[in-house]
């Protein structure tokens, strides 16, 4: 018997690729999206201690009580509005698992799934391996607005879900009121569920505001919303997130869920549990991250790189087109290993491959590494 792969046309992620890259030819690493600066000890203490106070076994499933209640108690904060613990809220090993288990409970052969590009590379993934078939609507640069009207014309009787992601990824925009609204509208009408992935929700920038679907409560009633620690505590290796959503909803993801994981790391939930009834401040996100990406840009000001608007998410795209005419994988290539920094090409972020002639940086760096990254930039195009 042969063996038939499910993902034919996937292989190692560019994540991947490039951060291999970057390691291999001493490149700082601008590509793929973490922190290299750490989190704060509060926390780690807080995790530490609860490994040594003997919470090492399995938690259960949805996620520790005292979590779920902590967590519902933030998002009331937030947005105005407080999830059951108990029934509305799943502790997942990350956004991109909480993901897979919402697909895996939501889609079958021939359900279809719109999905707005450049979009996170697990979405299409994750739809085909539950045999769905993926719809696409390319939002065009530099603002990436979405056409409501192309989406709702690509809508049939198979179509499932539609997903969303705000602030995105990895194009730096935010959506905004008028585009709830509009989705709102279409999401009811039609009797389609929506996925919202959220997991830079507190990473937005000059006076923006968070639309987060929790604000639209007819919305909400066909929405299952993504959230991650790992984007807003600084610990994107620990792969905590959350989903939130209504209980006939979250029924369905916690029967994938439980196959999928079963349960989160207990000792990581009992210090984010601690750390937000004690310690965290959310607020103090938004400036924190945008004097990093103003800071960015005054270093790269110099360079001869056209930068996009960036309203939220650490990530922001850089038009190459005026100083380069390779593709965008052989760009970023040549400036990790000539320039010493390595980015992620945005082509990846499309089914088709669509090459646009921009790069993606991740300035959620310390302030020396952005510093030495300009510093090579400049001295790398200078040379050109």
């Amino acid at each position: 018997m042969s063996l038939q792969s499910k993902l034919p046309d996937v292989g190692t992620t560019i994540f991947t690729i490039m951060s291999r890259l970057a390691a291999e030819h001493q490149a700082i690493n601008l590509s793929q999206g973490f922190p290299d600066f750490d989190a704060d000890p509060a926390l780690v203490l807080a995790v530490s201690e609860a490994m040594a106070k003997g919470q090492n076994q399995y938690a259960p499933m949805p996620g520790l009580p005292e979590l779920n209640i902590a967590i519902a108690q933030k998002l009331n904060h937030d947005y105005g509005w407080m999830p059951d613990p108990e029934t509305e809220i799943t502790v997942t090993a990350g956004g991109t698992q909480a993901l897979y288990s919402i697909i895996g409970a939501m889609i079958g052969q021939g359900d279809e799934v719109i999905v707005l590009e450049p979009s996170y590379d697990s979405y299409i993934p994750s739809v085909v391996s539950f045999g769905g078939i993926v719809r696409t609507v390319q939002l065009l640069p530099p603002f990436y607005k979405v056409n409501w009207d192309e989406v709702e014309s690509l809508i049939t009787s198979r179509t499932k879900l539609i997903m969303i992601n705000t602030p995105h990824n990895p194009c730096g925009v935010v959506l905004e009121q008028a585009d709830l609204k509009r989705l709102e509208e279409m999401v009811i009408k039609h009797g389609i569920y929506l996925i919202s992935d959220e997991v830079y929700e507190h990473i937005i920038f000059d006076g923006h505001q968070h639309q987060s679907v929790l604000r639209y409560p007819e919305l909400y009633k066909r929405s299952f919303v993504v959230f991650s620690f790992g984007k807003s505590l600084h610990v994107t290796g620990w792969k905590t997130g959350y989903v939130i959503a209504p209980s006939e909803l979250t029924t369905e993801l916690r029967k994938i869920h439980q196959f999928n994981v079963f349960s989160v790391n207990r000792p990581i939930q009992h210090g984010v549990a601690y750390y937000l009834k004690h310690h965290a401040d959310f607020a103090a996100l938004s400036s924190f991250y945008q004097d990093k990406r103003d800071l960015f840009l005054k270093l790269m000001s110099g360079l001869p790189l056209k930068f996009l608007p960036c309203y939220g998410s650490y990530f922001i795209l850089a038009d190459y087109s005026s100083v380069s005419s390779l593709d965008d994988r052989a760009f970023a290539k040549q400036l990790t290993i000539e320039g010493g920094v390595a980015t992620i090409p945005l082509s990846p972020f499309y089914r088709n491959g669509s090459d646009e002639k921009i790069i993606r940086f991740c300035f959620a760096k310390k302030e020396d590494t952005l510093i030495e990254a300009a510093e090579r930039l400049n001295k790398y195009f200078k040379t050109r």
